[in-house]
């Protein structure tokens, strides 16, 4: 559980209501169904008219990752690369092969295969990096569904606003209308504006850090993995790989 991104939503909700609450006015007043139709429903239908489905759907899968991050495995790849390179200086890449089913990640289980296929150096770097940088455009996309709806949600929360207003003109001769049409008309916006930059941007900005590190241990991999097929001593490789933890 990811207890930083829990504590910063509730601490961002819990700033408006508390000062909504000072300011004089009743939580109960920022609890608009038709507003959060509108700006949710507006907003949704928007994100998934500009994306594929399967990007859409990495998205939304994606999203748990805000609470439920990616393990961070540097060192326990480092140490396992470590170990790979152990025993493929005493007993042979070939000795590798018994270990790829057991690899929890099929980016490392092909890594490790082509490894002890015997590609070359050059060869596998280049063939690992490709897949990186594809999974990495891949996994950004489905991000920026999230930084798409920071955009579109203040812009619907206006439209809500503005049919607001236009209820409350139809019904000016009745003045117990009024207030619902108001109410809607300013709630849609704080909805727009405090979904976008509350909860859908900083999802977008925290799935790109993810994306940042998962990418990072990939890379760290490969170059392990190219040392191992190179000869390069264990704790060369060590050292090289512990260059990519910050």
């Amino acid at each position: 559980m990811d207890k930083i991104s829990l504590v910063g939503l509730t601490l961002g909700i819990a700033a408006i209501l508390v000062g909504q609450v000072l300011e004089g006015g009743h939580v109960a007043s920022l609890v608009q169904p038709t507003a959060f139709l509108i700006v949710m429903g507006g907003t949704l239908g928007a994100v998934m008219l500009q994306s594929p489905m399967r990007v859409f759907v990495d998205g939304m899968r994606m999203s748990r990752w805000v609470f439920l991050p990616p393990a961070s495995r540097y060192d326990g790849l480092i140490a396992e690369v470590s170990n790979w390179s152990q025993i493929a200086r005493k007993e042979g890449l070939l000795a590798l092969e018994s270990r790829i089913d057991g690899m929890p990640d099929p980016f490392m289980q092909r890594g490790l295969q082509l490894l002890v296929d015997g590609v070359e150096p050059d060869r596998l770097r280049e063939v690992l990096e490709v897949e990186i940088d594809a999974s990495e455009t891949q996994m950004k996309l489905g991000a920026k569904i999230w930084e798409a709806a920071g955009g579109y949600a203040p812009t619907i929360g206006i439209l809500g606003a503005v049919m607001g207003l236009i209820h409350v003109m139809e019904n000016l001769s009745d003045p117990s209308r009024l207030g619902a049409g108001i109410a809607v008309a300013f709630v849609a916006t704080i909805y727009g504006v405090g979904f976008a930059n509350l909860i859908f941007l900083p999802i977008s900005k925290k799935l790109m850090a993810h994306i940042g590190t998962i990418t990072a241990q990939r890379e760290m991999l490969v170059d392990g993995l190219v040392g191992i097929a190179n000869g390069d001593n264990p704790r060369i490789i060590e050292s090289r790989m512990r260059g990519y933890v910050v």
